[in-house]
């Protein structure tokens, strides 16, 4: 190989080599110059879910339902003992409820009215109305349509019509027909009604609300 031939090698070699240096010197600047990727942060773990809630189960009613109430039953109001000799089973424009007649021992006019009243609106809950009911001396008195006054106490109108009934047991009354009510309340919560069957004489009587557990159901006398 000629001398000219080396020294055109060598000039090529020494290139390389400068050209290598150059790309690697570039290569470590790119890495320094370059901030480090943070390491990956393991993903959180997720909130844990909540224990499941257990609601109670709706505890056992420790007192007798007023609804079970069948003629021929003794039962005890505040502790008294009286007999069902009949029930009226009373409707109006869809409303259901039932009149119960009573005796006892003082043979004084007694009835046991029982209603489930519906809620107002659509979510309200239904709720059991029981009400004792002793009668009066009406003393010739009619029911007015606005305010009247029974033995001092100014009683207003609430409700009044007339509604269908069916009769069982011993009531005093056919078997089905018709009866008029009105019905008053006074500004102290007191109620009074009158009812007549099929256009007779008005009686009236005073409404006692009984609380849940009044009533005992003792039991059934053929």
């Amino acid at each position: 190989m000629s001398m000219t031939s080396w020294v055109v090698l060598g000039l090529s070699l020494a290139t390389v080599l400068l050209l290598l240096g150059a790309f690697v010197a570039t290569m470590r600047q790119d890495r320094r110059g370059r901030p480090a990727a943070p390491p990956a942060e393991p993903a959180p773990a997720g909130d844990p879910l909540p224990a499941p809630v257990f609601m109670p189960a709706p505890s056992v009613a420790d007192y007798d339902d007023p609804r079970e109430i069948r003629v021929g039953d003794d039962i005890q109001v505040h502790g008294t003992r009286k007999h069902v000799r009949g029930a009226l089973h009373i409707s109006l424009q869809g409303k259901t409820w039932t009149e119960y007649v009573l005796t006892d021992t003082t043979r004084r006019p007694q009835s046991l009215t029982v209603e489930v009243h519906q809620g107002l609106a659509g979510g309200d809950p239904s709720h059991l109305e029981v009400l004792l009911w002793n009668e009066v001396p009406t003393q010739g008195m009619v029911p007015a349509k606005s305010m009247l006054i029974m033995e001092g106490v100014e009683f207003f109108p609430i409700e009044r019509g007339t509604a269908a009934f069916r009769s069982e047991g011993d009531t005093g009354h056919p078997d089905r027909g018709l009866v008029d009510f009105a019905d008053y309340r006074a500004a102290d919560g007191r109620l009074l009604s009158f009812e007549r069957m099929h256009g007779g004489a008005w009686t009236a009587s005073y409404a006692q609300p009984l609380p849940p557990g009044s009533i005992i159901i003792v039991g059934h006398t053929p």
